[in-house]
């Protein structure tokens, strides 16, 4: 089942757990992270970003919109990091239910108008806008880019972003990075911020860079507030640590049915590791017996 982003945070706040949101960019990763949303019972978001969408192309978009559509699962087809009007709209047009328009490189004045813009435009369809305020950091390891250092995200200021742009959702930033962490690095979430954003925003609050962290922070982050997080890099990391090991055998072929189901299954455990840290798992029966209908797009 398609919903927007708003159905599916309403929930996750008011029940006290958290939702995955996983990048994907071919119909490989695409089933990996439906099947193991499908198997653990749990919702799921699809995060597509821009440079994703470039390269897997509209038409796979609408196919995934086909899938989930049909599941008894309640996904969200999201883009993640839009840049533009341009890339918002280009994700509006191919049936997403929840865009992201990105101005934290922005002033606060200009990520205000930017996306106060976007959510114009896109309520008026029936799809949620998810904002950010401060800057996630950067491993080098991602597409999704991020600065050398993070600015944390003041709580005054996403107070005041929120009421002004009507975002449905805000991704803040306490310390997280995009990509997996070098070796030896530890990050540390500043909960203490996190805390304080909780205590004046009202709004489904999201991680994002949750590859990486310690199990013990992320489940924090959910205890106190957090209803999205991102993650990208584990499971793909797993996902390909498992095909270069098939693929260096002199026996592996070239076959996809051949190559890829263990590289889906390695990357589905560490999915359900996810789910199971989000307290996710089971939770799509709480949509199914709340009846909650299908998103539809309000000019489809």
């Amino acid at each position: 089942m398609l919903v927007n982003m708003s159905t599916l945070l309403g929930v996750a706040k008011s029940k006290g757990f958290a939702v995955g949101a996983y990048n994907v960019s071919e119909s490989n990763l695409f089933r990996t992270v439906v099947e193991a949303a499908e198997e653990n019972d749990s919702p799921a978001i699809i995060a597509v970003h821009p440079t994703e969408l470039d390269y897997c192309k509209d038409e796979f978009a609408r196919y995934m919109v086909a899938r989930i559509s049909s599941s008894h699962v309640p996904f969200v087809l999201h883009m993640d990091h839009g840049d533009s009007i341009e890339s918002v709209m280009r994700a509006v047009h191919d049936g997403f239910s929840s865009v992201m328009i990105d101005g934290s490189l922005l002033p606060f004045e200009e990520n205000v108008v930017k996306t106060s813009e976007v959510v114009r435009y896109c309520h008026m369809l029936d799809v949620s806008v998810e904002g950010e305020l401060g800057t996630i950091g950067t491993t080098g390891t991602t597409i999704e880019g991020g600065m050398t250092e993070v600015t944390y995200t003041d709580p005054d200021d996403a107070k005041a972003f929120v009421e002004r742009t009507g975002v449905d959702s805000l991704a803040v930033a306490i310390g997280t990075c995009h990509g997996l962490y070098p070796k030896g690095v530890t990050p540390k979430l500043r909960m203490d911020v996190l805390k304080k954003i909780k205590e004046v925003v009202d709004v489904p609050l999201v991680l994002h860079g949750g590859s990486g962290n310690p199990d013990e922070e992320i489940a924090e982050a959910v205890r106190i507030g957090i209803q999205k997080v991102n993650i990208s890099s584990d499971y793909k990391s797993a996902f390909f640590v498992a095909a270069r090991e098939i693929l260096q055998r002199p026996d592996s072929g070239w076959d996809p049915n051949n190559l890829f189901p263990a590289c889906i299954e390695a990357g589905k455990r560490v999915l359900a590791q996810k789910m199971r840290l989000f307290d996710s798992v089971g939770k799509a029966a709480l949509f199914r017996e709340a009846g909650i209908s299908p998103w539809r797009q309000g000019l489809a």
